[in-house]
């Protein structure tokens, strides 16, 4: 099954350090029977792409903590870890597309990587800084993070993590 998982930078850097990508709190996103169910029309790939925004907005309440933290140091960047993995369990108590992943994810699951381009920073720190209240039904936050998810995730093969690591 093709899982998106919600991540920050300092969590790519860990994933290149040990070779293994640790999902806070097991929590992904994919396309599950109960995601299916909720759209009236859309093939596999688009559902897809809903599940891979779930993600990237769930990376957005990553930034917010880490943000509140004082973590000054991470880029301001939503990260999407896409991974091919059975090892998962269906959490519709979540969300229609949540899943529960068992353990860490090997760096050989890993089947790419999404990121926000370093002209998004500005629109997802702002998202980030509101994404609590946005979950909370404020159309002033709701439409900051539409600003952030205006912007189109980059795509990059987990070979390249390193170098984007070391880039970032």
């Amino acid at each position: 099954m093709r899982i998106y998982l919600p991540a920050t930078w300092p969590m790519l850097a860990r994933t290149v350090s040990t070779g293994t990508f640790e999902p806070l709190g097991g929590t992904g996103f994919a396309l599950t029977p109960k995601l299916r169910e909720s759209y009236v029309s859309g093939d596999d790939e688009e559902l897809e792409y809903a599940a891979l925004s779930e993600a990237a907005r769930a990376s957005l309440r990553l930034l917010a903590v880490e943000f509140g933290l004082g973590e000054d140091g991470t880029p301001p960047r939503r990260v999407v870890v896409a991974a091919d993995t059975d090892d998962v369990t269906l959490r519709p108590d979540l969300d229609d597309g949540a899943v529960r992943v068992t353990g860490p994810v090997p760096v050989a699951k890993i089947a790419a990587v999404h990121v926000d381009l370093p002209e998004a920073e500005h629109a997802v720190r702002e998202a980030a800084g509101v994404v609590d209240k946005a979950d909370l039904g404020d159309l002033d936050a709701e439409f900051l993070i539409g600003e952030a998810e205006d912007f189109e995730l980059a795509w990059y093969d987990p070979s390249e993590l390193p170098f984007l690591v070391e880039l970032g």
